[in-house]
């Protein structure tokens, strides 16, 4: 079983990568995380993708013969690292971005510290292997443990709530909120922005916006909300299309549109969009 946890860590390094190093946001990301007070502005974005880098290889090095145990001791040293920094940005920049993993933005929570330490865990127990991971045939019980820990992980990481927990919370919504089915036309802008405040969508582009709600409107079934935002210091607006007679908070839909051209900056990829 300590073999295969070098599967578990480097599927766990290469989602953490992603955020780093792929996407339009990567420097939003990056000076919305305590990197910004640590290494300074202009240095944020370029220390964010080196971390990327290290995590994408080791990653595969853990994946590649024979050197198990020295890339198991990189990787403890690794998480050493992400424990400090997290410990950092809870006492300096508690308001800050974790930009641990994935292209999502959360807070520094006891969450971001129990994954770190389950990375640790799981490094130390991958330097008592005997073998490489591809030599170790597993049996049911190795592939529960794994299976597991990869739940604990998932339970762990914020940034994946809106593909198992906020589905949850969706269908207790549906069963239990008032509005969930509602026909009423009078729905109050507090309940579309409580709605819109709960969405993929809104964190996506949360790091962009510069102001509380600048206007709104309704059209049909969606109710659209504007802030004000930035794009790479160019003045935007980003439109938010919200679900009015029904709570979906995974259906709200974003674009970012520059203020004097009118040209589309931004729609996040993975989610659907305005047309």
């Amino acid at each position: 079983m300590a073999a295969l946890q070098a599967l578990v860590i480097s599927a766990l390094l290469v989602w953490s990568s992603y955020g780093k190093l792929v996407g339009p946001l990567v420097g939003a990301r990056a000076r919305r995380t305590a990197l910004k007070r640590f290494v300074g502005e202009d240095r944020a974005e370029p220390a964010f993708r080196a971390v990327g880098a290290v995590e994408l290889l080791l990653a595969a090095m853990l994946l590649l013969p024979p050197v198990w145990k020295v890339e198991s001791l990189a990787t403890i040293a690794l998480s050493v690292g992400f424990l400090s920094y997290l410990t950092y940005t809870r006492i300096a920049a508690p308001d800050s971005s974790c930009g641990c993993a994935g292209s999502a933005m959360a807070p520094v929570t006891w969450r971001s510290f129990g994954r770190a330490g389950l990375l640790m865990g799981a490094a130390v127990w991958a330097s008592t292997a005997d073998t490489g991971w591809a030599a170790s045939l597993p049996g049911a019980t190795a592939v529960a443990v794994v299976v597991v820990e990869a739940m604990l992980f998932v339970a762990l990481s914020s940034e994946l709530d809106r593909y198992w927990l906020l589905p949850l919370r969706r269908l207790k919504v549906r069963l239990t909120h008032p509005l969930a089915n509602t026909a009423s036309y009078g729905v109050p802008l507090a309940t579309s922005e409580h709605q819109l405040l709960r969405s993929g969508a809104y964190r996506a582009v949360n790091a962009l916006l510069r102001s509380g709600i600048h206007d709104h409107w309704d059209e049909g079934d969606w109710r659209f909300i504007s802030y004000t935002a930035s794009y790479d210091d160019r003045q935007a607006t980003a439109v938010f299309a919200v679900p009015r007679l029904r709570y979906e908070p995974d259906e709200v839909r974003v674009a970012v549109v520059d203020d004097e051209s009118g040209e589309t900056l931004y729609r996040p990829s993975l989610l659907p969009v305005l047309a």
